[in-house]
Order: structure tokens, then sequence, then C-alpha cells
């Protein structure tokens, strides 16, 4: 069944990654997974690290890895700003599991409640989602 298509923008601090019209989005929050279609309800979000999917029909997605950022639905279109997104066939084993070693150890030396071990924790989560997009 056919939807009706909407606007759609994915930015990232490099610049944009994506702008055109799509079916449905679908990604996550920091309270739990959210879709949208065309009409949907204004809406203002936090985005946690996921698979970020555009439907662009039925059959046709486009997947990026979300990082951090916000979402913003207004008018039938919709902007996701993020971090980073990147395509889910371009993630790389070993650059991810480097990361999620790096963040492990940065874990270690942190002191417990510094600012220091949030971003670790903040890097090592990242680095675990998008290693379980690569591996999906």
């Amino acid at each position: 069944m056919a939807r009706t298509p909407f606007q759609v923008e994915v930015l990232t601090p490099e610049g944009p990654i994506f702008s055109g019209e799509v079916e449905m989005v679908s990604t996550r929050t920091e309270v739990g997974s959210i879709g949208i279609l065309a009409h949907h309800t204004p809406l203002l979000g936090m985005l946690a690290p996921a698979e970020l999917k555009l439907y662009l029909s039925e059959t046709e997605i486009v997947s990026f890895a979300q990082g951090e950022g916000y979402i913003q639905v207004a008018d039938n279109h919709a902007l996701v700003l993020v971090e980073e997104a990147i395509k889910a066939d371009e993630l790389v084993r070993e650059e991810l599991q480097a990361q999620i070693d790096a963040a492990e150890a940065a874990i270690a030396e942190s002191e417990p409640h510094t600012e220091a071990q949030k971003k670790a924790l903040r890097d090592q989560r990242r680095a675990k989602i998008f290693f379980g997009i690569l591996e999906a």
C-alpha cells in the first residue's frame, strides 16, 4: 500500500546527508522507537544513536547509522539534525571495534561520575550500536 510522501532533510555538522521525499521515517529517540508518516503531529525529540531508516517506497529503504541529535516534525516536513549519519553499508568493522576498544580503555581510566567518564560511556554506546547495525 503506497503512503503519502513528505519532505525529509537529514543534516550533520558537515552538511546535508539526505534531502527528498519519503513515505516513512523510522528511528529511535531517547524514550523509544518512532515512526513518522505524512501529516504527523508536530514533534520535537532527542535522538539516540540508532539506525535511521528512510522509506522511499515499500521496497526501497535508505539506512543510516545515526549519532545523537534531534528530530523536528512540522508542516508535513521532518528535519533530522544529528552529529553524524553514516550509510549502513559504509560502516567499517575494524574502525568500530577500535572505537569500542578506545572507549572501554577511556572508561577504565576515568574517574567515576566525571565528564570524561560520561563521554567515554556515550562513545562506547554509539560504537556498539553502530556495530550492531553493521552486523544486522
